[in-house]
């Protein structure tokens, strides 16, 4: 057995069955005793006494002994500590463990542990502890050069023993020790399969095909599911051949296997076609071949099983279903051109399974009548509850749906689809229970579209949309009036669930309101939608709150989707309805749904309207903040910001009543970043209503002002999010509201950046320190007591910002910073120019963080402005001042912009940087022909790059002249305007930003482009794709430039226009020489404008 003195064995015996705990911890440590030497020299003179045998007879002869049950001190000993494990006693516990860690570094322990999990004589309890101690010690000590692993290694001879034992024991009656070895096998296999353990396939084949031993087929497809969980490309085409005829005979033998091993069957064809799926994108001929010969009997069996309506209250016969369901998507998504007419076919069977488990689902889920196993898992883990079922059974008609092969078989039956889908799109009982109970748990599983039932469905009815376009609105429209009259029929009949169809139609409708309303505003037919909503609502708005509280819930938030479609009436009933639902004691879910219906419609609802239930509105929004979860704060503010800008007429009133619970909220929630932002924006709406802005900045002052000179005693957040209030309150202020901010807080920015060494401050600092800059202008410099003072200290700020040493994050905030003391104070800055430029060419190269590079570069942009009509002289300078690594800074700043252009955020800095290189270009330096940069990189190779190739052989890129690099990003810009004005695809991009002046002037010159012109490089798309699409909270310091800055009136395309044609007239040799060495695209874009 494994190698422990003598000493120490009868001494932790002693203790672990004694349980003498007189001593203290240390004094129970395991130690080793110096016998254990004479013990082992012992051993080794019996070895060489007895005649030398194989491992193999060795391995035999130990497993004859464990068959005889015969348990030696060793093994007393282990059975003892594992024993230990499980004592309620800690001091127990924790004296075994350490004991068996320390033995499971010594030889012949993981035999042991075989050995104890393999005899069935003993407690099930600790052989399946000795199993997962097991797996464990594979984990750790099995394979060398694996991460987890820990010296020593198992040694071979004990592998052999180890492995052999394991199998022996695969057929054990108990599932739970089934399941620990199992696990122990698939571990060992993953290292040692097929090469090392090539007869681990046979014996488990073997078991499986023992009708005979039921156990051992048990025991064998548990290993085998594990197995096939962890396949690669390289075990699948050995298993599949093998293994494949023997599932089919077990999932076509109901009279001999029960549905769990079927079900197990089931559930390894699913891994094996999933890593077939997965490889058929290399080895598609491969693949073909070992799936083919098995397509159709599966199928026929998959028909068989799915033709038989559902049953209730049956979870092994859902359980079975959800896993053919599982292989028929595979099936579908990666072979369906092999077995096309096998699907047309099994369309029948499936529609069976479709329509009778509405019934069941029905039954057990949405009524409670019988159980849903909601929440339970049979002895492996996998989840058995009808719900699953249903939404693996919506994933796979989502599959089908989308597929345009069998979409069209589907058409003719889509109509039943939509009907019966938004049947199950009703809300079960579980669901109202747990709603009822906890409002959090409704905004959280709505608004997050929780994995469910009900969120699948609502997937399939997109998709009915979206793949059959007009068809699919009537279908969704036809179902909808269905389920109407239906409900009107249940609620006359008397019967009490009525209200679940008529919210799910609701839900179902408002899920879709996006695509209604697109096809209606595409001429679709789409009347009959309008009346069914406006009957709907009408009906509903004869209903009280509390009769049904997730209709009503409901009704509040669809009438915000359909407000285009309903009558002005109505739209004005729910909004009054809404605002009186919050001052009333209704069900959390109606409260809920008021606040979504009032955040989209007090913007456009009419100002007596809301002006005359404003201070009710207030009241009971102000006591929902103080009572409302992180969860739900989020809604509330949103609600709240809503009702503020609806309030914009009762200033006094708004700023009174909101700003003390605002600022409350904010100061407990400062540490969290989204409630603090909401709170922000709230304060930020109240800022901005005449007549606000004095009171409120007089009641935040005395509060942070003591917070930003006191930094070190607040509490983790505090200062930073402190340092954020007063930037919005500096946003656009008057000159006074600036000077009364700047009296309280300057100096104590100032002294955080300079002092502090949390990067949010410093970032949130130097961010306020430019909204005071921007706002104050050459007047902070007076307000101070000395300027001179105040300006040394704005200059250490740069200098601390752009300091090397200090971490990237740091320094984030500082181009924006460096710009306003540019645009602001420049007689004070001009002096200091070439320092600035040394700092910044050290803090770029320093840099390690791309989004800091190219706010430098904007920087750099702005200086080449400022420098015409002199650019060269700018040039000049660069050339001056040396960039370790570089010739000069000029060829340090330009390979760095040139690579970093296309990720430049931003409609102001877009426009900066790209007119400063075309004023680079103008100025005909003679550094530009002699810098060159990087141009497109060299295709290395054909296959994958693997981390050791990238390794070995690095990207390469073609060096072009400074020159041809400017004009091909120049060019790029060029295409993309392009192709944003012949789109006319303006929302949510940075270059209606960018195109925003005078665009419609270059749209005759836009529109004569060819088609043909072909698209911008793709990393430059990808990068362009960013600015244009950037989220709008992001724009504050676009804001605080663009105002300022009379750069950003640039009108690009005008500008860039200008620019090529003045350089044909100017130097036109050059420019046919650059545009040799350009795309066809960049050409295009540029021969384009040339043809005017």
């Amino acid at each position: 057995m494994f190698n422990l003195s003598q000493n120490f064995i009868s001494a932790t015996v002693q203790v672990l069955s004694s349980k003498h705990l007189e001593k203290t911890p240390s004094q129970l440590s395991p130690i080793y005793s110096p016998s254990a030497e004479r013990e082992k020299a012992a051993r080794r003179s019996d070895k060489q006494r007895k005649p030398q045998t194989s491992p193999f007879h060795r391995a035999l002869g130990f497993m004859v002994s464990l068959m005889a049950n015969v348990v030696d001190q060793d093994q007393q000993w282990l059975l003892n500590c594992l024993s230990a494990t499980l004592d309620p006693n800690p001091q127990v516990r924790c004296f075994a463990e350490a004991s068996l860690d320390q033995a499971s570094r010594q030889p012949g322990f993981g035999s042991a542990l075989s050995k104890v999990a393999a005899n069935k004589e003993l407690a099930v309890g600790l052989r399946q502890l000795a199993a997962v101690l097991l797996k464990q010690l594979v984990k750790k000590h099995w394979q060398e050069g694996e991460d987890s692993f820990e010296p020593p290694v198992v040694s071979n001879d004990e592998k052999e023993i180890i492995r052999r034992m394991l199998l022996l024991a695969l057929d054990d009656p108990h599932r739970k020790i089934c399941t620990a070895i199992g696990m122990a096998v698939a571990s060992i296999a993953v290292h040692d399969w097929p090469v090392l353990w090539p007869d681990l396939l046979p014996f488990l084949l073997n078991l499986i095909n023992n009708q005979t031993n039921l156990n051992g087929v048990h025991g064998a497809m548990r290993c085998l599911v594990l197995l096939s969980a962890d396949l690669d490309d390289k075990m699948v085409p050995t298993l599949i051949p093998a293994l494949f005829p023997s599932l089919l005979t077990i999932v076509s033998s109901p009279q001999i296997y029960d549905p769990y091993i079927r079900t197990k069957a089931l559930s390894i064809i699913y891994s094996c076609t999933s890593m077939l799926g997965t490889m058929s994108g290399v080895y598609e001929a491969e693949t073909s071949s070992l799936i083919v010969p098995f397509l159709k009997p599966w199928m026929d069996q998959f028909s068989s099983i799915l033709e038989i309506p559902i049953q209730s209250a049956n979870p092994d016969d859902w359980s079975m279903r959800m896993e053919v369901l599982k292989c028929l998507n595979q099936f579908i998504q990666n072979f369906l051109s092999l077995i096309k007419s096998e699907v047309e076919v099994i369309l029948g069977p499936l529609w069976n399974t479709f329509v009778s488990s509405l019934r069941v689902y029905e039954q057990a889920s949405i009524e409670g009548t019988e159980d849903s196993y909601e929440g339970r898992y049979d002895s492996d883990g996998s989840e058995k509850s009808l719900e699953s079922f249903v939404t693996q059974l919506f994933e796979l008609m989502l599959t089908i749906v989308g597929n345009p092969r069998l979409g069209k078989v589907v058409a003719a039956n889509v109509k039943e689809l939509v009907y019966y889908t938004i049947a199950f799109l009703q809300m079960t009982e579980q669901q109202v229970h747990t709603w009822s109970m906890d409002a959090n748990q409704f905004i959280a599983d709505e608004d997050d579209a929780t994995y469910s039932c009900r969120m699948s469905g609502m997937l399939l009815l997109e998709e009915v949309v979206n793949s059959f376009d007009g068809e699919g609105i009537l279908a969704i429209i036809d179902a909808a009036k269905q389920w109407f009259t239906e409900s009107q029929i249940r609620k006359a009949a008397g019967n009490a669930s009525w209200w679940r169809i008529r919210e799910a139609t609701l839900f179902a409708l408002s899920s879709l309101s996006e695509q209604l309303s697109e096809t209606e505003e595409s001429g679709y037919e789409t009347s009959s939608l309008k009346h069914l909503v406006e009957q709907i609502f009408t009906e509903e708005s004869l209903l009280g709150p509390l009769e049904y509280p997730f209709l009503y819930a409901r009704v509040f938030t669809s009438v915000a989707k359909f407000s285009s479609l309903i009558s002005s009436g109505l739209l004005e009933h729910f909004l009054y309805s809404a605002m009186k639902a919050l001052t009333m004691d209704v069900p959390p879910p109606v409260k809920v749904g008021a606040c979504r219906a009032l955040s989209n419609h007090l913007p456009e609802a009419k100002n007596e309207i809301v002006q005359s239930q404003l201070l009710g509105l207030f009241s009971s929004l102000t006591d929902l903040l103080n009572h409302a979860s992180d969860e739900t704060l989020h809604m509330v503010l949103d609600t709240l910001l809503a009702a503020v800008k609806a309030g914009h007429e009762s200033s006094t009133l708004v700023e009174n009543m909101i700003s003390p619970a605002i600022l409350n909220l904010w100061a407990s929630h400062v540490s969290d970043p989204f409630i603090s932002i909401d709170a922000l924006e709230v304060l930020e709406a109240i800022k901005s209503i005449p007549g606000c802005i004095h009171p409120l900045v007089s009641r935040i002052l005395p509060y942070v002002g003591p917070i930003l000179n006191q930094p070190q005693e607040q509490a983790d957040g505090l200062v930073a999010g402190s340092l954020d209030l007063v930037t919005m309150l500096l946003k656009n202020a008057p000159a006074d509201v600036v000077k009364a901010i700047y009296d309280v807080s300057f100096n104590a920015v100032i002294k955080i950046i300079l002092q502090s060494d949390d990067h949010s401050e410093i970032q949130n600092a130097t961010e306020c320190l430019s909204a005071f800059i921007s706002g104050g202008r050459q007047e902070i410099l007076a307000w101070g007591s000395d300027s001179g003072s105040t300006m040394r200290s704005l200059l250490d700020i740069a200098s601390r910002l752009l300091d090397p040493r200090l971490e990237s994050s740091g320094s984030f905030f500082v181009g924006s910073y460096i710009l306003q003391l540019i645009l602001h104070l420049p007689s004070q800055m001009a002096v200091h120019i070439r320092d600035l430029v040394v700092a910044l060419v050290r803090r770029m190269q320093s840099a390690q963080i791309d989004a800091l590079k190219s706010s430098l570069l904007v920087v750099f942009a702005r200086l080449v402005h400022m420098s015409v009509p002199n650019v060269g002289h700018f040039i000049d300078l660069l050339i001056s001042i040396p960039a370790e690594g570089h010739d000069n800074s000029f060829a340090y700043v330009m390979l760095e912009w040139t690579k970093q252009q296309g990720e430049i955020q931003g409609a102001y800095q877009i426009k900066v940087t790209t007119s400063s290189l075309a004023l680079l270009l103008t100025s005909r330096h003679s550094e530009l022909a002699k810098t060159h940069v990087q141009g497109h990189l060299i295709k290395s190779g054909t296959g994958i790059t693997t981390r050791s190739k990238a390794k070995s052989a690095p990207d390469q890129w073609v060096m072009l002249p400074l020159p041809t690099k400017i004009v091909a990003l120049l060019a790029d810009v060029l295409t993309e305007i392009q192709e944003q004005v012949l789109a006319a695809d303006y929302e949510d991009s940075d270059w209606e930003e960018v195109q925003a002046d005078g665009i419609e002037n270059d749209k005759e010159l836009l529109y004569s482009v060819s088609t043909s012109s072909g698209k911008a490089a793709y990393e430059h798309l990808e990068a362009m794709a960013k600015v244009f699409n950037e989220d709008q909270d992001d724009q504050y310091e676009d804001d605080l430039l663009s105002v300022a800055d009379p750069l950003n009136q640039i009108n690009l395309a005008n500008y860039l226009v200008d620019f090529f044609v003045s350089f044909f007239q100017s130097d036109r040799q050059l420019l046919d020489h650059i545009c040799e060495s350009l795309t066809q695209s960049q050409r295009n874009a540029i021969q384009m404008v040339l043809k005017r």
